[in-house]
């Protein structure tokens, strides 16, 4: 049986992986938390992780961090 997520379980997705991203940039990046916050919130991965459509909300912290990384490297996600 399949159960489709609701808009508030979804948003606490959202909520809960970008918590992980910035613990990533701080820990792997050495970011200050506001530092940290700043980078993840102007990001293009932080706009695709906040389109529904592309379920990468449904992902694990490693492999969203994955493109965030890449973003910062290349200035693109890809």
């Amino acid at each position: 049986m399949s159960k489709k997520l609701t808009p508030e379980q979804i948003q606490l997705l959202k909520d809960d992986l970008c918590v992980e991203l910035v613990g990533c940039l701080v820990d792997d990046l050495h970011y200050t938390p506001q530092e940290a916050i700043d980078v993840l919130y102007t990001s293009e991965t932080f706009e695709r992780l906040q389109d529904d459509a592309t379920g990468l909300y449904y992902q694990s912290p490693g492999y969203v961090f994955s493109f965030l990384q890449n973003e910062l490297k290349t200035a693109r996600v890809q």
